[in-house]
């Protein structure tokens, strides 16, 4: 049997655990990849609102994230919610003397309720110090608007976008597209130059959040068990749209939608 690998997310904990490490962990065991956590800030939210956000001090999360680095084989690296230009200058520091691990940037900006997620001085910080160490960044549309300070208004948008941000980063780019209208939700991986785009049926449900940490953990984890770029993203695809055909709702007021494949033993 093959050795399990190690695989850490440094981001931030959802106490309703539809997003964040906890969504992490959960795409990490169902890939067979022993979940590492660096947290970065205590969220108090649900898919309906971010209530309150507190960051834990960067010298904590560099003891969390040192501490993981000395003990661990980690295989991939993905980082989600870093809050703070201290927090991102902080993980860049220590990832830099890690290249050789591969490294999964999910720019965490926004919430899906609006809600921001990243103080407007972390945006020089990530640019300059973290987007280059990429081995893959995964933007959404509002995310890529952002860091390019500029509009993508439709599907032909998306490669000129992220051949921009290929070139400006020197990495791969997953631009997710699923917040262009349409039946169908379409992402753009350019890798080496090359573009691969990945087309599902729009899945609709309810309130749900934390697709995006979903998403860039499933192919965080295909990524360290020796899996291609294009079949990752395949991969990791192919899980989000699982996990969304079998969410499932909790009946109470303002009542929760979580997107998981939950099909283990009930007791």
């Amino acid at each position: 049997m093959p050795p399990i690998p190690a695989v850490l997310t440094i981001a931030g904990s959802d106490c309703s655990a539809g997003a964040g490490i906890q969504a992490d962990l959960k795409t990490f065991q169902h890939f067979n990849a022993h979940g590492l956590t660096a947290v970065t800030c205590v969220v108090s939210e649900t898919a309906n609102i971010v209530r309150a956000v507190h960051p834990i001090p960067v010298d904590m999360v560099r003891d969390q994230l040192s501490l993981l680095l000395e003990s661990f084989p980690i295989a991939a690296i993905k980082t989600g919610m870093l809050y703070s230009a201290g927090h991102v200058a902080m993980v860049a520091e220590l990832l830099r003397e890690h290249r050789h691990i591969p490294l999964v940037i999910d720019p965490v900006m926004i919430a899906s309720t609006g809600a921001p997620l990243l103080e407007p001085a972390a945006m020089t910080a990530y640019h300059e110090l973290l987007l280059p160490l990429a081995t893959l960044i995964t933007p959404n549309l509002p995310e890529a608007e952002a860091l390019l300070g500029s509009p993508i208004p439709d599907l032909a948008a998306l490669e000129p976008a992220a051949r921009q941000l290929a070139k400006i980063y020197q990495t791969a780019i997953l631009l997710k597209g699923g917040h262009l209208d349409g039946p169908d939700c379409v992402d753009l991986l350019l890798a080496h130059g090359q573009a691969h785009p990945f087309t599902a049926p729009r899945i609709p449900v309810t309130g749900s959040h934390g697709t995006g940490c979903t998403l860039s953990a499933a192919i965080t984890a295909a990524i360290a068990s020796g899996v291609g770029l294009p079949a990752a993203v395949k991969t990791a695809k192919d899980y989000l749209g699982k996990t969304l055909l079998h969410s499932y709702h909790f009946q109470h007021p303002g009542g929760q939608t979580i997107h998981a494949l939950n099909q283990g033993t009930r007791f």
